[in-house]
């Protein structure tokens, strides 16, 4: 069971998850995008969690995103996310991930104080085309495609490291139990006594979490940070958003991306494993990356923990910000039946999820 003073830890997570978005027009953006890069277009705002984010056309000299940072956002955390992005880039630059691109003066990190009289730290990347995958639908071998590219993607990494990689992060799971003062922020129906089921469960494996195997990873690789194309035969565009990048265990980045592989939309046909279509995303994966025994085994709980993280937090700031609610929870319903699933069954059903044959 939860431990006590663990559960009533008043530890907060991600300072930056709690601290409005100050958020800056088009037009700014626009004034931003040529003064700091000589780059002349219209500006478009993307929705998201905390920073100012643009798409950027500047027609028949190209497209991009550029993004002003949220202004509690650190330097170094965002210079490790630029470093990052260039190792892979060099790494391996078949894999489709953004180039960023320096300023006039050849800054990756340019700094401009905005008309609220903020200091914002702006990035310039190269914009993917394509369909968010959350957008449409895959088959088990696109689903193969994107456990390759996930697989891939941690091999580029393997031998990064930066001063700020080791922060602690509110969407890195190894750090789940120090976000369980968020459950009253949980509805207290059946919902709060799964995540509450969650956090137990996940405090019972953590000790054998502790001991896996770490790197820098993504950390991220759900359904919205992949940019498809049915006509691609290799179906991904584009793996998008470093934002959530850290050094954590191999089995939470890759619990990540399985999870965000669940069904969103659970019919009546009592389907009695959630892990059809992530099972997928592992074939790929293990084509190019092993995962040990035990990682394997802890990948569901890990999973199970990711949707207790999506629940607090967006519960959480989805009150915190109600005006912002729409896009905090817009994938926090489809968990619910998730959570429940996982509820239902007993640990050692958790636990043989992936142990049979992939």
């Amino acid at each position: 069971m939860l431990d006590k003073d663990i559960h009533l830890s008043r530890r907060p997570p991600a300072s930056e998850l709690s601290e409005a978005c100050r958020p800056i027009s088009e037009a700014e953006a626009e004034t931003i995008a040529e003064q700091l890069y000589g780059r002349r277009g219209s500006a478009k705002r993307f929705e998201t969690e905390k920073d100012d984010t643009f798409f950027l056309d500047c027609a028949e000299n190209g497209q991009f995103v550029l993004k002003v940072a949220h202004p509690s956002e650190s330097f170094d955390e965002l210079d490790f996310q630029v470093a990052l992005m260039r190792h892979v880039e060099l790494r391996a630059p078949a894999l489709p991930t953004p180039r960023i691109f320096g300023d006039l003066q050849g800054q990756f990190l340019p700094v401009v104080t905005t008309s609220d009289a903020e200091r914002r730290v702006v990035r310039l990347i190269s914009f993917i085309r394509g369909t968010p995958l959350d957008k449409t639908n895959s088959t088990a071998a696109q689903r193969v495609c994107v456990g390759e590219l996930l697989a891939k993607l941690r091999n580029a990494m393997a031998d990064f490291s930066h001063p700020s990689d080791g922060r602690e992060l509110a969407w890195d799971v190894t750090h789940l139990l120090n976000l369980s003062y968020l459950l009253d922020y949980v509805p207290n129906d059946g919902r709060r006594a799964w995540v509450k089921t969650a956090l137990d469960r996940f405090a019972e494996i953590k000790p054998r979490l502790d001991c896996c195997r770490r790197q820098v990873l993504h950390n991220d690789f759900n359904t919205s940070n992949l940019v498809v194309d049915h006509g691609n035969p290799q179906f991904v565009n584009g793996i998008i958003d470093f934002g959530d990048a850290v050094r954590t265990a191999i089995a939470v980045d890759v619990s990540t991306a399985l999870m965000n592989q669940m069904p969103k939309q659970l019919d009546n046909t009592n389907r009695q494993d959630l892990f059809v279509e992530p099972k997928d995303v592992l074939r790929g994966y293990l084509r190019h990356a092993d995962l040990e025994h035990e990682e394997l085994l802890l990948i569901p709980f890990l999973a199970m923990g990711r949707l207790a993280v999506r629940a607090l937090l967006t519960c959480w700031r989805a009150q915190l910000f109600p005006e912002n609610s729409r896009y905090i929870l817009r994938h926090t319903e489809a968990g619910w039946a998730h959570l429940r699933w996982f509820n239902s069954l007993s640990t050692n059903q958790i636990a043989d999820l992936l142990t049979g044959r992939i």
